[in-house]
């Protein structure tokens, strides 16, 4: 007949309180010569002889002890040992266990406390075995946090640019599913039926399925980003009414971080339902403007401005060459002759788009005067056909 999980734990448990019993008889008969001796350690305290106590409060203080060394010398040592090697996932596997095994020295030591104090109740038992699975599974997730990397390398193997994206949610379940076999377990120990409590739900089941609903949707809608690869961490795009960075593609939502730095949290189904305007893939950024020259300036002047933009538009190499490129006369303004210009800087990267902008910016006004012309600013002109006549 085939053993579940459950009663290989509750079986794995039972040997250890076995031992600790074991362990703690010994304890006990070495106390006795010393009630013979000591008359006064005979004294109940508590409930609990003098030096049963004593002696719980020295093994506790001992353990105790014993995990300071245990964090100070061994982990470190193996720390350092971690650094010889060629990866430095054992360096991560190290640190992400220092802190379950330092807990797992206080939960020894509460154990001995209660067996020495003759306190270990069922209660006190149940919830000791329950904090040694809870660090068991502690251990387990912080192990699977520290393997990111390594999770990110084997998805990168398949499809280098949604590495990330592709890790994080299969991270996410994983830790799900850590999480939901460890909780099952620790229920088990309090007697409680994991399989028998699921199928009992019924209508409280479908009640629930319902409230799911829009988990569902959100879940649905990380398939869709993942399968149609519309956006990407670190990259710039534009949701609805959200723009800014993407930080994190996960199973219920994205988070964009906002140019004012704030973090925003869209849930997927809205992601996947609306528009996405990505910046970052557009290669180029576009450059449209208009400038006002004086009506002073001649129509050679212009003929000659419009010319020589062009050629320094043609030749300059933050410019593409190969998308649209146009520079005309475009109208009489109320107060200047405008000229529209329209190219492409051939760079997404903002900083660099500054740049090639001020750079041209410069070059226009080298040309604007070069030519004699000047750049108009609203202004109106008033004619006066007779001025009145003043008494001398």
């Amino acid at each position: 007949m085939p053993i579940s999980p459950e009663t290989n734990i509750t079986e794995s448990l039972n040997v250890i309180n076995s031992l600790d019993t074991s362990i703690i008889a010994t304890v006990q008969t070495e106390l006795s010569p010393l009630y013979d001796h000591y008359p006064v350690l005979t004294k109940i305290v508590w409930g609990v002889p003098l030096a049963n106590l004593l002696a719980a409060v020295i093994f506790f203080l001992v353990i105790l002890g014993l995990r300071k060394i245990f964090t100070k010398i061994v982990l470190v040592f193996l720390q350092k040992l971690a650094k010889y090697s060629k990866t430095y996932y054992d360096d991560r596997v190290i640190s992400a266990l220092k802190e379950p095994v330092r807990f797992a020295f206080v939960i020894v030591a509460l154990h001995v406390f209660f067996l020495l104090t003759y306190k270990e109740t069922d209660f006190i038992i149940k919830v000791l075995d329950s904090l040694i699975l809870y660090t068991i599974f502690w251990a387990i997730l912080s192990v699977t946090e520290a393997l990111r990397e390594l999770l990110y390398d084997v998805t990168a193997k398949f499809n280098k640019d949604l590495s990330k994206e592709v890790g994080n949610f299969i991270l996410a379940i994983l830790k799900i599913l850590i999480g939901g076999i460890g909780l099952g377990v620790i229920l088990q120990v309090w007697g409680v039926n994991v399989t028998a409590l699921f199928a009992s739900l019924g209508l409280g089941g479908l009640a629930f399925a319902l409230a799911a609903k829009d988990t569902a949707s959100n879940l649905f809608g990380s398939f869709a980003l993942l399968a149609d690869r519309s956006i990407r961490i670190g990259e710039w795009v534009k949701v609805g009414g959200v723009e800014g960075v993407v930080e994190d593609v996960g199973m219920r939502t994205t988070k964009i971080r906002s140019f004012q730095k704030t973090l925003v949290t869209v849930p997927n189904q809205l992601v996947a339902n609306q528009p996405i305007e990505n910046f970052s893939r557009r290669g180029i950024r576009r450059i449209k403007m208009h400038i006002g020259l004086t009506y002073g300036t001649t129509s050679e002047q212009i003929i000659n401005i419009k010319s020589d933009i062009e050629n320094m538009l043609k030749s300059h190499e933050g410019i593409s060459q190969k998308d649209s490129l146009m520079v005309y006369f475009d109208s009489f303004g109320d107060s200047s002759l405008n000229l529209f210009i329209y190219a492409f800087a051939s760079t997404a990267n903002w900083a660099k788009y500054l740049e090639t902008r001020e750079d041209i910016h410069i070059k226009l006004m080298q040309i604007v005067e070069e030519n004699g012309s000047s750049f108009a600013f609203p202004s109106q002109s008033v004619y006066v056909e007779t001025l009145p006549q003043t008494n001398p």
